[in-house]
């Protein structure tokens, strides 16, 4: 096994780039690699790293004491041994010195935010109601980050999760959620604020927290039932962006061509059919036996259109995550039953569609773990 493939998720998300390492390149991988083992709540001496990762004791000793001296790592006193030799002393990622500030542009009505610790656990939360539906601009968001700038020490960077389809260099190429197209949003901020600024799409950051404190595995698709249909995937650690940066998003795939119009253009887009504002939009006006039917229906529509990547990508595991009175049993077991019934073969495992294992505001926290890793890779 590589150094890359050990340091998992934490590891550059750009592994074939070519030309040739550079000793700064090395200690990236390294404590990248590193921290991947303690990350959590891991604790390990610096012998126990150096085994786990096949790294020198000199190699190990240099990437551990710069990680020590700008509070990435602390130690914890000497590890329990019942042997004659020397205790070596106990690492661990120290999660309370530096901060983060992730912001949440995903909802309707109203901007979130968070300063978290190094785990994405919030030590302040901020909202911002906004004026319009879907009305964001960078007044807004600069309201949002201030206080929280203001009130935070040692913050590392600030992280920005938006539905739509985002570059690796902060453009939001087009959200049309939120009415925008090819909007630098990086650049703006990271002047205001003088902080590296982190940009992704929502449900990516949201994936990122099922994979590292959820149920999530190394190879996943997230699906996202909110306002729109977000996805994203990873394999082998991996988000997979895409040569147009629209990796995963299935929501304009376009199931029905004589379907209700959708904002991209295009007919009987998946988001159209499934999203919670379609859905809770009909179940409203409809009678009890009435939704189950419209649950069924839409989760069918969802089985189907995951067919696609599933066969293509050889996926065993689909994360979906919404509210529980949309993704419920009755919506899960109709994706199940049609994706079953259109990837079943002796050669292909099972695909198990299941409900988001972590609640609450995991897009923040999923944002504040992608500042986290940019930190790791570009200090």
């Amino acid at each position: 096994m590589t150094a890359y493939q050990q340091s998992g998720i934490w590891g550059p998300h750009n592994p074939g780039q070519s030309g040739k390492a550079s000793p700064a390149d090395a200690r990236r991988t390294n404590r990248s690699l590193i921290f991947s083992l303690l990350f959590p709540d891991v604790q390990l001496s610096r012998a126990e790293l150096g085994r786990r990762t096949g790294l020198s004791r000199v190699a190990v000793s240099d990437v551990v004491n710069s990680m020590l001296s700008c509070h990435l790592l602390r130690e914890n006193g000497r590890e329990s041994n019942g042997g004659k030799g020397k205790r070596g002393t106990l690492l661990s990622v120290d999660p309370d010195t530096l901060h983060i500030i992730s912001i949440d542009l995903s909802q309707p009505h109203l901007i979130q935010g968070e300063a978290t610790n190094l785990l994405g656990e919030p030590v302040m939360h901020v909202e911002h109601a906004l004026r319009a539906v879907n009305h964001v601009d960078f007044d807004t968001i600069n309201e949002v980050i201030t206080p929280l700038h203001a009130a935070t020490q040692n913050v590392i960077g600030i992280g920005l999760a938006m539905p739509g389809v985002v570059d690796g260099n902060g453009l939001v190429k087009r959200s049309t959620l939120l009415g925008w197209r090819n909007v630098d949003v990086r650049t703006p901020i990271e002047r205001r604020f003088s902080l590296p600024v982190t940009v992704n799409n929502d449900a990516t950051a949201a994936m990122f927290t099922e994979r590292l404190f959820g149920k999530g595995g190394p190879n996943m698709m997230f699906v996202r039932l909110r306002r729109g249909v977000g996805g994203a995937v990873l394999l082998g650690d991996v988000p997979v962006f895409g040569e147009n940066h629209a990796g995963g998003e299935i929501g304009h795939i376009s199931l029905d061509p004589q379907g209700p119009p959708c904002a991209c253009g295009k007919r009987g887009c998946l988001e159209r059919l499934v999203s919670a504002t379609s859905l809770h939009a009909r179940l409203q006006r409809s009678d009890e036996r009435m939704r189950a039917s419209i649950l069924r229906e839409a989760g069918t529509y969802l089985g189907t259109a995951l067919s696609m990547p599933v066969g293509l990508l050889d996926l065993a595991d689909v994360c979906v995550y919404g509210q529980n009175d949309i993704v419920n049993d009755t919506l899960l077991s109709a994706a199940q039953a049609q994706l079953d019934l259109l990837t079943g073969s002796s050669f292909h495992t099972r695909t198990i569609i299941r409900r988001c294992e972590c609640e609450g505001e995991i897009t923040l926290r999923g944002e504040a773990l992608s500042v986290l890793h940019d930190y790791l890779e570009n200090r």
